[in-house]
């Protein structure tokens, strides 16, 4: 797998930027380069944007945090998206400790940088989709008129 990050260069041939100025240059379809199909191979996974999300309302936080405030999410999928984030720059992970050895994953600042994406979806979330009814707890009817 080639390396898809790479930085602008201006026309005097020098790198533009350092940190969150530096560009990301990931795969792109079509003939012509989409920042949404671009944004989309970044953050577009299942769990990318919910990582992303907690990390930015909860701050950095270890392996077992994260999987506790990302819920339903198993060991291996958050081991495999933190990953991804990681090679996309949108993740640091920090090892705290050796003995017993613990990590910490905090945002970027290109990880920072997607908050108005992440508070977007969180807001149209809000506004157009309906939290699920809560299920009745084993035993008891959806409808207490039902007779038996």
């Amino acid at each position: 797998m080639s390396d898809r990050r790479t930085t602008r260069e201006n026309p005097n041939g020098e790198g533009v930027g350092e940190g969150a100025d530096e560009q990301l240059e990931v795969w792109c379809a079509g003939q012509e380069w989409c920042p949404v199909t671009t944004t989309a191979t970044l953050i577009g996974k299942k769990w990318h944007p919910v990582i992303v999300h907690r990390l930015l309302e909860h701050g950095p936080s270890g392996f077992n945090e994260l999987q506790d405030n990302v819920d339903g999410i198993s060991s291996k999928v958050l081991s495999d998206s933190l990953d991804d984030l990681e090679e996309n720059r949108l993740v640091d992970r920090d090892i705290v400790s050796e003995k017993p050895f613990r990590v910490q994953y905090s945002l970027t600042a290109h990880g920072e940088s997607l908050e108005p994406v992440i508070a977007a979806m969180h807001e149209w979330g809000r506004e157009y989709l309906t939290e699920p009814a809560e299920e009745p707890a084993s035993g008891e009817s959806d409808d207490d008129t039902t007779e038996r």
